[in-house]
Protein backbone atom coordinates (compact mmCIF):
# COMPACT_ATOMS: atom_id res chain seq x y z
CA UNK A 1 0.00 0.00 0.00
CA UNK A 2 2.79 2.41 0.91
CA UNK A 3 4.54 1.64 -2.38
CA UNK A 4 1.30 2.37 -4.30
CA UNK A 5 0.89 5.73 -2.52
CA UNK A 6 4.49 6.69 -3.28
CA UNK A 7 3.99 5.89 -6.92
CA UNK A 8 0.74 7.92 -7.01
CA UNK A 9 2.42 10.91 -5.41
CA UNK A 10 5.31 10.61 -7.85
CA UNK A 11 2.93 10.52 -10.81
CA UNK A 12 1.04 13.55 -9.51
CA UNK A 13 4.28 15.47 -9.02
CA UNK A 14 5.34 14.63 -12.57
CA UNK A 15 2.02 15.94 -13.92
CA UNK A 16 2.45 19.19 -12.01
CA UNK A 17 5.96 19.62 -13.38
CA UNK A 18 4.81 19.05 -16.95
CA UNK A 19 1.92 21.53 -16.61
CA UNK A 20 4.26 24.04 -14.99
CA UNK A 21 6.70 23.75 -17.88
CA UNK A 22 3.94 24.19 -20.47
CA UNK A 23 2.60 27.22 -18.62
CA UNK A 24 6.05 28.79 -18.49
CA UNK A 25 6.48 28.30 -22.23
CA UNK A 26 3.10 29.89 -22.91
CA UNK A 27 4.00 32.88 -20.79
CA UNK A 28 7.34 33.32 -22.56
CA UNK A 29 5.57 33.45 -25.92
CA UNK A 30 3.13 36.16 -24.83
CA UNK A 31 3.89 39.82 -25.73
CA UNK A 32 6.00 41.63 -23.19
CA UNK A 33 4.09 43.93 -20.84
CA UNK A 34 4.63 47.60 -21.52
CA UNK A 35 3.65 50.35 -23.91
CA UNK A 36 4.15 49.76 -27.65
CA UNK A 37 4.71 52.81 -29.81
CA UNK A 38 5.23 53.37 -33.53
CA UNK A 39 4.51 55.65 -36.48
CA UNK A 40 2.34 53.94 -39.08
CA UNK A 41 2.42 54.31 -42.87
CA UNK A 42 0.12 57.34 -42.64
CA UNK A 43 2.45 59.14 -40.26
CA UNK A 44 0.27 58.62 -37.21
CA UNK A 45 1.92 57.94 -33.89
CA UNK A 46 0.20 54.96 -32.30
CA UNK A 47 0.48 53.44 -28.85
CA UNK A 48 -0.92 50.26 -27.35
CA UNK A 49 -0.38 47.78 -24.57
CA UNK A 50 0.17 45.07 -27.21
CA UNK A 51 2.11 44.92 -30.52
CA UNK A 52 0.41 47.26 -32.99
CA UNK A 53 -1.05 45.55 -36.06
CA UNK A 54 -0.76 48.70 -38.21
CA UNK A 55 3.02 48.71 -37.63
CA UNK A 56 3.82 45.06 -38.22
CA UNK A 57 5.80 46.12 -41.30
CA UNK A 58 8.01 48.56 -39.39
CA UNK A 59 9.96 48.99 -36.18
CA UNK A 60 8.04 49.31 -32.92
CA UNK A 61 9.39 50.56 -29.61
CA UNK A 62 8.57 48.97 -26.30
CA UNK A 63 8.43 51.69 -23.63
CA UNK A 64 8.69 51.57 -19.88
CA UNK A 65 5.97 53.26 -17.85
CA UNK A 66 8.35 56.21 -17.50
CA UNK A 67 8.46 56.59 -21.30
CA UNK A 68 12.04 55.38 -21.74
CA UNK A 69 12.75 52.83 -24.47
CA UNK A 70 13.06 49.30 -23.12
CA UNK A 71 13.53 47.56 -26.47
CA UNK A 72 13.14 48.03 -30.21
CA UNK A 73 11.17 45.38 -32.09
CA UNK A 74 12.19 44.85 -35.69
CA UNK A 75 9.48 43.93 -38.22
CA UNK A 76 9.32 40.30 -39.46
CA UNK A 77 11.62 39.55 -42.36
CA UNK A 78 10.18 39.29 -45.83
CA UNK A 79 10.77 36.16 -47.89
CA UNK A 80 13.58 37.90 -49.82
CA UNK A 81 15.11 39.23 -46.61
CA UNK A 82 15.12 35.71 -45.15
CA UNK A 83 16.85 34.42 -48.28
CA UNK A 84 19.40 37.25 -48.06
CA UNK A 85 19.98 36.56 -44.37
CA UNK A 86 20.47 32.84 -44.99
CA UNK A 87 22.87 33.60 -47.84
CA UNK A 88 24.86 35.97 -45.63
CA UNK A 89 24.95 33.39 -42.81
CA UNK A 90 26.25 30.81 -45.27
CA UNK A 91 28.89 33.19 -46.60
CA UNK A 92 29.95 34.09 -43.05
CA UNK A 93 30.22 30.40 -42.16
CA UNK A 94 32.34 29.74 -45.25
CA UNK A 95 34.57 32.71 -44.41
CA UNK A 96 35.05 31.42 -40.86
CA UNK A 97 35.87 27.98 -42.24
CA UNK A 98 38.44 29.45 -44.63
CA UNK A 99 40.01 31.47 -41.80
CA UNK A 100 40.21 28.37 -39.63
CA UNK A 101 41.81 26.41 -42.47
CA UNK A 102 44.31 29.23 -43.08
CA UNK A 103 45.26 29.26 -39.40
CA UNK A 104 45.70 25.49 -39.50
CA UNK A 105 47.98 25.76 -42.56
CA UNK A 106 49.98 28.48 -40.82
CA UNK A 107 50.50 26.23 -37.78
CA UNK A 108 51.61 23.38 -40.04
CA UNK A 109 54.05 25.68 -41.87
CA UNK A 110 55.59 26.98 -38.65
CA UNK A 111 55.92 23.48 -37.24
CA UNK A 112 57.56 22.19 -40.42
CA UNK A 113 59.76 25.22 -41.02
CA UNK A 114 60.72 26.89 -37.71
CA UNK A 115 63.38 28.91 -39.53
CA UNK A 116 64.55 29.83 -43.04
CA UNK A 117 67.35 27.27 -42.84
CA UNK A 118 64.82 24.44 -42.63
CA UNK A 119 62.86 25.86 -45.56
CA UNK A 120 65.98 26.35 -47.71
CA UNK A 121 67.11 22.82 -46.90
CA UNK A 122 63.85 21.25 -48.02
CA UNK A 123 63.81 23.36 -51.18
CA UNK A 124 67.31 22.16 -52.03
CA UNK A 125 66.33 18.52 -51.38
CA UNK A 126 63.27 18.81 -53.63
CA UNK A 127 65.27 20.44 -56.43
CA UNK A 128 68.04 17.86 -56.09
CA UNK A 129 65.65 15.12 -57.22
CA UNK A 130 64.84 17.01 -60.41
CA UNK A 131 68.53 17.69 -60.99
CA UNK A 132 69.44 14.01 -60.57
CA UNK A 133 66.65 12.98 -62.94
CA UNK A 134 67.86 15.50 -65.52
CA UNK A 135 71.43 14.31 -65.20
CA UNK A 136 70.33 10.70 -65.71
CA UNK A 137 68.36 11.68 -68.82
CA UNK A 138 71.33 13.61 -70.25
CA UNK A 139 73.59 10.63 -69.64
CA UNK A 140 71.13 8.38 -71.46
CA UNK A 141 71.08 10.80 -74.40
CA UNK A 142 74.88 10.67 -74.59
CA UNK A 143 74.75 6.87 -74.68
CA UNK A 144 72.13 6.94 -77.42
CA UNK A 145 74.20 9.42 -79.43
CA UNK A 146 77.20 7.08 -79.20
CA UNK A 147 75.00 4.27 -80.58
CA UNK A 148 73.73 6.61 -83.29
CA UNK A 149 77.26 7.43 -84.41
CA UNK A 150 77.96 3.71 -84.73
CA UNK A 151 74.84 3.30 -86.85
CA UNK A 152 75.84 6.27 -89.00
CA UNK A 153 79.25 4.65 -89.58
CA UNK A 154 77.54 1.49 -90.77
CA UNK A 155 75.22 3.54 -92.93
CA UNK A 156 78.23 5.00 -94.77
CA UNK A 157 78.57 1.71 -96.62
CA UNK A 158 75.19 2.38 -98.24
CA UNK A 159 75.75 6.07 -98.92
CA UNK A 160 75.55 5.67 -102.68
CA UNK A 161 72.36 3.63 -102.43
CA UNK A 162 70.61 4.15 -99.03
CA UNK A 163 67.72 1.95 -100.16
CA UNK A 164 70.03 -1.07 -99.83
CA UNK A 165 70.63 -0.38 -96.13
CA UNK A 166 69.37 -3.29 -93.98
CA UNK A 167 65.89 -2.83 -92.52
CA UNK A 168 67.20 -3.66 -89.03
CA UNK A 169 69.78 -0.86 -89.26
CA UNK A 170 67.17 1.70 -90.32
CA UNK A 171 64.84 0.55 -87.54
CA UNK A 172 67.62 0.87 -84.95
CA UNK A 173 68.34 4.43 -86.12
CA UNK A 174 64.64 5.31 -85.81
CA UNK A 175 64.47 3.77 -82.33
CA UNK A 176 67.46 5.80 -81.21
CA UNK A 177 65.88 9.01 -82.53
CA UNK A 178 62.63 8.23 -80.69
CA UNK A 179 64.44 7.45 -77.45
CA UNK A 180 66.42 10.69 -77.64
CA UNK A 181 63.16 12.60 -78.16
CA UNK A 182 61.65 10.84 -75.12
CA UNK A 183 64.61 11.80 -72.95
CA UNK A 184 64.45 15.39 -74.15
CA UNK A 185 60.75 15.59 -73.24
CA UNK A 186 61.58 14.14 -69.84
CA UNK A 187 64.24 16.81 -69.30
CA UNK A 188 61.71 19.49 -70.25
CA UNK A 189 59.28 18.05 -67.70
CA UNK A 190 61.95 18.14 -65.02
CA UNK A 191 62.66 21.77 -65.85
CA UNK A 192 58.95 22.52 -65.41
CA UNK A 193 58.95 20.57 -62.15
CA UNK A 194 61.88 22.61 -60.87
CA UNK A 195 59.99 25.80 -61.70
CA UNK A 196 56.91 24.50 -59.86
CA UNK A 197 59.04 23.63 -56.84
CA UNK A 198 60.63 27.06 -56.75
CA UNK A 199 57.24 28.76 -57.19
CA UNK A 200 55.75 26.77 -54.30
CA UNK A 201 58.67 27.46 -52.00
CA UNK A 202 58.70 31.15 -52.98
CA UNK A 203 55.01 31.46 -52.10
CA UNK A 204 55.55 29.63 -48.81
CA UNK A 205 58.49 31.86 -48.00
CA UNK A 206 56.39 35.02 -48.37
CA UNK A 207 53.92 33.72 -45.79
CA UNK A 208 56.60 32.23 -43.55
CA UNK A 209 58.43 35.55 -43.29
CA UNK A 210 55.23 37.10 -41.95
CA UNK A 211 54.72 34.23 -39.49
CA UNK A 212 58.35 34.27 -38.31
CA UNK A 213 58.15 38.02 -37.76
CA UNK A 214 54.91 37.73 -35.77
CA UNK A 215 56.37 34.88 -33.75
CA UNK A 216 59.53 36.87 -33.03
CA UNK A 217 57.45 39.77 -31.75
CA UNK A 218 55.54 37.50 -29.37
CA UNK A 219 58.50 35.49 -28.09
CA UNK A 220 60.32 38.30 -26.19
CA UNK A 221 57.05 39.35 -24.52
CA UNK A 222 56.45 35.78 -23.43
CA UNK A 223 59.98 35.53 -22.09
CA UNK A 224 59.63 38.77 -20.12
CA UNK A 225 56.33 37.61 -18.71
CA UNK A 226 57.98 34.48 -17.36
CA UNK A 227 60.79 36.46 -15.74
CA UNK A 228 58.39 38.86 -14.02
CA UNK A 229 57.81 38.07 -10.32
Amino acid sequence: MREWRCRSRGAALMVLLVFGHVAAQAQSQEPQAGIYSCVDAKGRKLTSDRPIAECMDREQRLLNPSGTVRAKLAPPLTAQERVDAETKDKQDAEARSLQAEERRRDRVLLTRYPSKDFHDGERAAALAQAVLATQAANKRIEELQVDRRKMDAELEFYKKDPAKAPHLLRRQIDDIAQNIAIQQRFISEQDNEARRINTRFDQELVRLKQLWLAQARLTPASGNAKKSP
